[in-house]
């Protein structure tokens, strides 16, 4: 941003309702993701005049003549009035007011100034005990070197200034968007393929039929109703989880009902619901004999999944190259049960459930990367420390690139903001004002009681500090916005400055920039959530690994749907005949393909009963003993009777009842 003139009392940079969004959003001269319809105000900063009149007199020291004529310029300026503003200097900050007639500055009276308010205590008040066991070192000694003396540099006495200085924004000229070769032939399943490859189902293959063998060993029987399955199959499978998620059920049994206004017959006709359940109890993505226990060498806290988080990590960063602006938050997984990672979250519409932390795109919601919480560390870290650490392995590979990162006030500190800086990043977001390195003068107890549109603000080269009210007091710190800029939006109400509205006739409340650019850009995580949580992926269990695949499937499914809206401009795949293509659509769209033209054993048994009804015993069907135990009779259930043998028809893997359940069965 160019220098400001000082002179100015402040230049209006209204923005134009005709100019369109995305110009807006990826513009380099203009601010990040910002409404069209916000109306700007620039406010130069400008020492008070008894300021002025201090260096004067510093400069004149030793010449009474000049001294004197210092003083008497100085008292003729102070009488003067500016028609519509005036500045003070209060801990190097500027304090802006609202009122009936636009943007004031008043002075406030030094008693109310540094009254003290708040009792905070120099420890951050966001201490936890998360532990990441999925990053690539465990103590990071460097890392936390670079903390302790960035930590002792801003708190230093001298650190923070006047917000006068002009800041340096590099432009973000890398590539950005979908990265893939598909052409427009390309469908659903094509873009999931990007995000969930074939090799995956693959791994889940041959890890599921190795556990169902490594289950048999160790009860010392075998299962007559197991027998391997296939990458068809497992694709079958996956597919069906993906509809349970759009047309849900309370019990997955229910899917398979003889009740034609409950069964599907879709479900049935792809496979039995005793093959789902097989499936269900033996699925798995790791070697359990090489599991190693907790205390062992190696030992790894999601080791159930490590293949799934290694894999899809790697096609979700390479699918999709990161836009300007991200955004790192948490969200959380509701569990069916009590496992300890599960944390408690009071400020959370879920309350309780397992986190992750996520890297998403501000515009689009892709998710770039994640991080687990799996448990306490040994040795505790501070908060402070542990968001550094959570932070930096998020943003690993984005150094350089002059990406804006917008994160919440649990991660959000004066070191980390430097740290990121000097990577070449830019971050923005709300912080907790007792945190140290933040300025001593706009700690809440030396503020005071602020109005709103009120703020003040501290700065130290692209470092700003800003204290504010919106709805309540915010404090936060940014690296890429300039100090003095407000914006006001539309106002949601209209009256009378009389009515106790605050004045604010057509107007809302200004904000100043850092606080305008969050508000705009800390969606990323929560766009991703909403179209993940529109439809769920998976039943609930008593395993917690599989609350973690299911969540990588249906985030791989968001994210391959933002990739084929991108690439397509919006337009729907071939053979789609809809108006529009929702995720909705998407889905069923996906589920279908990977379901194909698969038909499991009922499918399969049933199509060779039709061929060879002439003749069954030509073809191996004969009545024969299944089991010691009876069970009952297909024929006799398909007709409403209940009947049970321990005779059947292997080939078709029925009971039937000695008689003429046999051939009736095979017409």
């Amino acid at each position: 941003m160019a220098a400001r003139k000082r002179g100015e009392l402040f230049t209006i940079l209204e923005t134009s309702t005709d100019t369109e969004t995305n110009a807006l959003s990826d513009g380099e001269d203009c601010p990040l993701n910002i409404p069209v319809d916000v109306k700007w105000f620039e406010i130069p900063f400008r020492k008070s005049e008894s300021d002025k009149e201090d260096e004067e007199l510093q400069e004149n020291k030793g010449e009474p003549e000049l001294e004197s004529a210092a003083v008497a310029a100085a008292a003729a300026e102070g009488e003067e009035t500016a028609d519509s503003a005036s500045y003070i200097l209060g801990g190097g900050c500027n304090i802006i007011l609202v009122t009936g007639n636009g943007i004031k500055h008043e002075d406030y009276e030094e008693d109310s100034y540094y009254a003290t308010s708040n009792n905070c205590s120099e420890t951050s008040s966001t201490d936890s005990d998360i532990d990441f066991s999925d990053l690539e070192e465990e103590e990071h000694p460097a890392l936390f070197s670079t903390y302790d003396v960035l930590d002792d540099e801003c708190t230093s006495p001298d650190f923070w200034g006047e917000p006068d200085q002009v800041i340096s924004i590099e432009p973000f000229t890398t590539d950005s968007g979908p990265q893939h070769s598909l052409g427009d032939d390309a469908d659903t399943l094509d873009y999931f393929r990007l995000l969930f490859p074939d090799s995956l189902f693959e791994h889940m293959v041959e890890q599921t039929n190795n556990y169902a063998l490594y289950r048999q060993r160790r009860s010392g029987k075998s299962d007559a109703h197991w027998h391997p399955t296939d990458i068809r199959e497992m694709r079958a499978y996956v597919g069906l989880n993906i509809l349970m998620g759009i047309n849900q059920l309370p019990d997955y049994g229910m899917y398979w009902a003889s009740d034609i206004f409950i069964g599907n017959a879709g479900f049935k006709k792809t496979m039995t619901a005793r093959r789902f359940e097989k499936l269900n109890q033996n699925l798995h993505l790791c070697d359990r004999e090489s599991e190693p226990s907790k205390g062992e060498l190696g030992y790894d806290g999601l080791y159930k999944i490590r293949p799934l988080l290694d894999m899809v990590g790697n096609t979700m960063w390479d699918a999709y190259l990161p836009n300007r602006c991200l955004t790192i938050d948490e969200c959380a997984i509701a569990p069916k049960g009590r496992f300890s990672p599960t944390q408690y979250m009071p400020s959370k519409p879920l309350r309780k459930g397992l986190k992750v932390w996520m890297l998403c795109d501000s515009r689009s919601g892709y998710c770039h990367r994640t991080r687990i919480y799996v448990g306490k560390l040994s040795n505790d870290l501070a908060a402070a420390a542990l968001s550094h650490k959570v932070v930096t392995s998020l943003a690993r590979g984005l150094e350089g690139r002059h990406h804006h990162i917008f994160m919440d006030s649990f991660f959000t500190s004066v070191p980390l903001l430097q740290h990121l800086l000097r990577q070449g990043l830019y971050a923005c977001g709300p912080t907790n004002p007792c945190r140290r390195g933040y300025p001593e003068a706009l700690k809440p107890r030396n503020v005071g009681k602020l109005a709103p549109g009120e703020f003040y603000q501290c700065q130290h080269g692209n470092l700003v500090a800003t204290i504010t009210r919106d709805a309540k007091i915010v404090s936060c710190v940014s690296t890429n916005s300039a100090p003095g800029i407000v914006g006001i939006g539309p106002g949601k109400h209209d009256g009378d400055a009389s009515d106790g509205d605050c004045g604010l006739v057509g107007l809302g409340i200004p904000r100043p920039l850092p606080l305008l650019l969050y508000q705009e850009n800390m969606r990323g995580v929560n766009l991703c959530d909403q179209l993940r949580e529109c439809y769920q992926v998976g039943r609930p269990c008593k395993k917690w690994w599989r609350y973690f695949l299911w969540f990588y499937v249906n985030l791989c499914i968001v994210n391959a749907y933002v990739v084929l809206r991108e690439s397509r401009g919006g337009s729907p795949p071939a053979g789609f005949n809809g108006k529009q293509f929702t995720q909705r659509h998407f889905r069923i769209r996906l589920a279908q393909q990977l379901i194909g033209d698969y038909q499991g054993a009922r499918g399969m048994e049933r199509a060779a009963r039709k061929r060879h009804a002439d003749s069954p015993l030509e073809y191996g069907h004969r009545l024969e003993r299944m089991s010691e135990r009876s069970r009952r009779c297909r024929n006799c259930t398909n007709k409403g009777l209940r009947h049970e043998s321990v005779f059947g028809c292997k080939i078709c893997n029925v009971h039937l009842c000695r008689g003429g359940c046999f051939s009736e069965f095979h017409k």
